[in-house]
């Protein structure tokens, strides 16, 4: 483990008014693991920022230090290439200002999802979730993003007007597409190497009205269901939004799942999805009109730390073959394959690093690695089921995995721009993220 010398850390305590952690200090151990706790990261030490003046002072440190700084708000997507760097906390930059008559969110980087989701629901509005309400907005939306209604609005990063940054020199300014446009394409799909992201304004949209939930069966229904989730795809509207789910957890027998949302109202959902109710009597069906504040119960995601393995694939179809891949052989030891419909405004032209999906499905394999044995098998059975699946060779970058890099998610020439960037905005390379590829 590399050690900053006492001096440098006394330094660094005075250059910052937020709480200093360091190899040794108290509850360093804690505090320097991300929110995956399969992730190591050796870091030189960590900063909770109370403000943008701590990032600005922050920055001028490491670059007078010749040190870099890896920005995680909680560590979702950590991959372990953040060794030897200062860790930044923005967990208090949690600020939200709605402002009704343009329908925008101007809140903090360390923003998480579900608190936006309460905070416009008490408004009619909504931003656009995932599936875990314990991420941070600026987290998803600097990976370009999906959400439950990215098939009705797109890509969550283009639904960014404006980021607040600090940029290699230290100094404030925000970003939009036309104070600076480079900067702006970058941030909305290139994750956080080019500048630290302190806040961001959101383009929020009406939810009137909302109904989701989970229909649950044993697994022996398995290719009915899956039939059903893919008959329904080829004539949803962008507006329902489908993602077929198979379920192996411990102790329990495997199940089949399509969760939904719609924004709309409920008679109009439910005739979408007369083919899922025909089938045989489901476990559970937790389908009603919700809040968009309660999108994240939908597929009850852990809110506290956990390890975890995951593989993400694009997929050309969801043929018969693809299907026969799918449910051939037992999930198991993996706890979830989870399959998203995609399309609708994701697959529209945009100026994004990602650019428009053409895919219309992805599928994403989770396993808990709680032993080393455990964390060969899960990595084996997502290999051998990718082997089987018509993958793309492409994957959003929130769906990386940390041995990958952006290069498994970028077009070539939008890796070209982004390293020309990165050698224009942050030559020191000073700026660390999770998938550091671009020098």
């Amino acid at each position: 483990m590399t050690l900053l010398s006492t001096s440098i850390l006394d330094e660094l305590q005075a250059t910052v008014q937020g709480r200093l952690w360091f190899p040794g200090s108290s509850d360093f151990d804690e505090v320097h693991r991300p929110w995956n706790r399969a992730i190591d990261q050796d870091v030189l030490a960590v900063v909770e920022a109370v403000d943008v003046g701590d990032i600005s002072n922050l920055v001028r440190f490491a670059r007078a230090q010749g040190l870099s700084i890896a920005t995680q708000p909680s560590g979702h997507g950590a991959t372990g290439r953040a060794g030897g760097a200062i860790l930044l906390r923005t967990t208090q930059l949690n600020s939200i200002d709605i402002d009704l008559s343009q329908r925008t969110a101007t809140i903090g980087s360390g923003t998480k999802a579900g608190e936006l989701q309460s905070a416009a629901a008490e408004h009619g509005l909504t931003g656009l979730p995932g599936s875990s309400p314990v991420v941070t907005v600026a987290g998803v939306a600097l990976g370009g993003g999906l959400s439950w209604f990215g098939r009705s609005f797109g890509w969550v990063g283009d639904n960014i007007r404006a980021f607040d940054i600090v940029d290699a020199e230290g100094q404030t300014r925000r970003v939009t597409a036309d104070t600076d446009p480079e900067l702006y394409w970058a941030l909305r799909g290139a994750g956080s190497e080019l500048v630290i992201v302190t806040g961001l304004e959101v383009q929020l949209h009406e939810a009137p009205e909302v109904f989701g939930g989970r229909q649950l069966w044993p697994a022996v229904h398995a290719r009915e269901v899956a039939e059903v989730f893919r008959s329904m795809t080829e004539t949803a509207p962008d507006n329902l939004n489908l993602w077929l789910e198979l379920l192996s957890f411990p102790g329990a027998d495997p199940m089949v799942a399509i969760d939904s949302t719609y924004l709309g109202p409920e008679a109009e959902v439910r005739s979408l999805m007369r083919a899922s109710e025909a089938l045989p009597a489901p476990l559970s069906d937790t389908r009603a009109p919700m809040s968009v504040a309660e999108l994240g119960t939908i597929t009850a995601e852990p809110t506290d730390p956990v390890p975890g393995s995951s593989r993400a694939e694009l997929l050309t179809t969801l043929d018969d073959a693809a299907l026969n891949a799918l449910l051939g052989t037992p999930i198991d030891p993996l706890l979830s394959v989870q399959v998203r419909h995609l399309g609708g405004a994701l697959a529209r032209a945009t100026d994004n690093p990602h650019g428009a999906m053409s895919e219309q499905f992805s599928v994403y394999m989770f396993g808990l690695p709680i032993t080393e044995e455990a964390a060969e098998s899960i990595t084996k059975k997502q290999a051998d089921l990718a082997r089987t699946l018509p993958t793309t060779g492409r994957k959003p970058v929130t769906f990386l995995n940390p041995s990958e890099s952006l290069a498994d998610a970028l077009p070539e020439e939008s890796l070209l721009r982004l390293r020309r960037i990165k050698e224009e905005r942050d030559p020191a390379g000073i700026f660390r993220g999770n998938f550091s590829n671009l020098k």
